[in-house]
């Protein structure tokens, strides 16, 4: 099964509400589905020509050496498959468009929705798992909704007509070729069932390839596996995952295969028993009504069933085993988002935004069954211009606290406030406008220099840009390398140092230009001299914002207007540096230990 936010997702039952969405999917192309089915039909009809021309050929012309009628019919046969043809090139043509575009549309739809996904659900869901949802598990409905539509119409279509053509022709030899038709629809719809069965385990395991791909083969992964002597652990997971995915595609493969092939043996079998009933209809009981041309333009009939029918049976399978896909698919745009926009939301200007945050009386769980709260009745105010630091052991919710402001997560109680509006009634576009965030773990997309900074202002100038780099100190070194604004930073940015991502964070940040900036442990990264460069550059960009630093040096929070010491999720002290030194509380011990904060965790905070 998949798992999703920590948990294992149970298999929704297959239901008609899924077939039902599956339709919804097409409403939107509705002329060219009206288009590709007037298309089928008419390369259906051609087509049925051909078999009454046949007999005519033979019956009209060769018997009677008729020549002028051999002629005209041939060229009747001749028009009746090119017109024939080009129509099931246009329908096939359109089935394709329409496919597409509604995997665009899923694609589209499951991206959009997943971004919408709070924090909670990316700590709780392996990267892999969605990946697999948005590419493979859609990738996987292409045949569907690509052809199996228009190939349904059309062979739907094609079987209706020429058993109604059969009939006009012999209805006896007709009930004979049509005899075991509901064994093998019988059969299809067993064969279906394991399929489904099939198919939904492959995509799990598949999606747990997937993941463990992503977790080895990322750079992270590879350091891990290399600097811990892991990689045979890692080769026996993947191989392990890989056999069971082997035998799963077998077993799917085989009942597929098995099914058709005794189908086929079947309908190679039926024109020798249709050849015998014509001879003894036309021996035996001396039958006038059946003739040469009859006979053969049965068969004929009789050999474009096959295809058909066999299309038919097999759709049945496929549509069932890629429900399982359709229904993994809406199991995550089911998912309920729980950072929402506010119906009544506020989109705020920049800059006529204060940046004053208010904490009242708030409170947080990460998990509605954890017993000890991460936040416990905060309270607090920090106003514009103002250096907030936050201290205290790991674990005791600072990162936490700050998560709320842009709505990373939701109070569970109280609310958070900015220039008095409630940050649940602020569009979340706009709060990503005031908001700027510099993390301990500073992320870089595998692009240029130029394109990470340009994050923080997708129209910035190229004087902008300078500008920034040159604020956190990061031009110069930017520009000594070969590439300059241009140098591509790799996976997470690991072709760069820890210091060098984290001071192209900050720029990112400076160009941004917020009115509440977010500094969790911004600096940690930076050897002495690099803090006290971008230190200095901090100064003037705190200045006229709100600030919230989350740190353990020293060095970060001696000039904070307004320290706050947290332990266990509560605020325990609050004040400046030396007044809190003077109280001589938590603030005095953890300055006497020099700041190392690093012991276990009390509660449920993110790294």
């Amino acid at each position: 099964m998949g798992m999703v936010w920590g948990r294992q997702m149970e298999p929704r039952k297959l239901d008609r509400r899924t077939v039902r969405r599956v339709a919804a999917l097409f409403k939107p192309y509705g002329v060219q589905v009206s288009l590709t089915f007037i298309l089928v039909l008419i390369s259906a009809g051609l087509s049925l020509l051909t078999p009454f021309f046949l007999q005519r050929i033979i019956d009209d012309g060769l018997r009677r050496s008729q020549f002028a009628v051999i002629t005209s019919f041939t060229l009747y046969t001749l028009a009746a498959v090119i017109g024939s043809t080009v129509a099931s090139l246009g329908f096939g043509y359109l089935s394709v468009l329409v496919g597409q575009r509604i995997m665009r549309d899923l694609r589209n739809s499951l991206f959009e929705h997943l971004q919408g996904m709070s924090l909670r659900f990316f700590t709780g869901t392996r990267t892999g798992e969605i990946q697999s949802r948005l590419a493979n598990d859609v990738g996987g409905i292409q045949s569907v909704v690509s052809d199996t539509a228009a190939n349904v119409l059309n062979n739907f279509t094609t079987v209706a007509s020429t058993i109604i053509a059969m009939f006009t022709m012999d209805w006896r030899l007709t009930l004979l070729s049509l005899g075991l038709l509901p064994v093998f629809a019988f059969l299809a719809s067993g064969v279906g069932g394991l399929a489904r069965k099939y198919r939904k385990l492959g995509q799990e395991q598949l999606a747990d390839m997937n993941a463990t791909m992503n977790e080895t083969l990322s750079v992270s992964g590879a350091l891990l596996i290399k600097t811990s002597g892991r990689r045979r652990m890692a080769v026996d997971r993947f191989e392990g995952i890989n056999e069971g995915l082997t035998d799963t595609n077998v077993k799917m493969a085989m009942i597929i295969r098995a099914f058709f092939t005794v189908m086929m043996l079947t309908f190679s079998i039926t024109p020798v028993l249709v050849y015998w009933l014509a001879g003894y209809l036309i021996i035996q009981r001396s039958d006038a009504h059946l003739t040469l041309g009859i006979i053969v333009a049965f068969t004929s009939l009789q050999s474009r069933l096959f295809f058909p029918l066999t299309n038919l049976l097999n759709v049945q399978v496929e549509l069932t085993s890629a429900l399982a896909l359709f229904d993994r698919i809406f199991e995550y745009l089911d998912l309920p988002q729980e950072i929402q926009d506010s119906a009544t939301g506020v989109d705020l200007e920049p800059e006529a935004v204060r940046g004053d945050v208010t904490f009242e009386d708030v409170s947080f769980k990460y998990d509605p069954e954890q017993e000890t709260p991460t936040l416990s009745h905060v309270d607090l105010k920090a106003e514009r211009g103002q250096l907030v630091a936050l201290v205290g052991a790991s674990g005791s919710g600072k990162t936490t606290l700050t998560y709320l402001i842009p709505r990373l997560y939701d109070v569970g109680s109280g609310k958070v406030e900015i220039d008095g509006i409630d940050v649940r009634n602020i569009l979340l576009d706009s709060l990503g406008k005031i908001i700027a965030v510099v993390t301990q773990e500073t992320y870089l997309v595998h692009e240029s220099i130029r394109e990470n900074l340009r994050y923080g202002k997708p129209d910035a100038t190229d004087e902008e840009l300078l500008a920034a780099a040159k604020a956190a100190q990061i031009h110069s070194r930017i520009e000594a390398m070969p590439e300059g604004y241009d140098t591509i930073v790799g996976e997470r940015g690991y072709k760069l140092s820890g210091g060098e991502k984290q001071r192209i964070a900050i720029a990112r940040a400076i160009l941004k230009d917020p009115r509440i900036l977010i500094l969790d442990e911004a600096t940690s990264s930076l050897d002495t001299q690099s803090e006290r460069l971008i230190q200095a550059a901090l100064t003037p960009l705190m200045k006229g914002r709100t600030t919230f630093a989350v740190a353990h040096r020293l060095s970060t929070i001696q000039q904070a207007d307004q320290i706050l010491v947290l332990d266990h999720g509560k605020i325990v002290e609050r004040g400046t540096h030396e007044s809190l030194l003077a109280e001589g509380g938590e603030y005095a011990r953890l300055y006497d230990l020099g700041f190392d904060l690093d012991r276990p965790e009390a509660s449920r905070e993110p790294a």
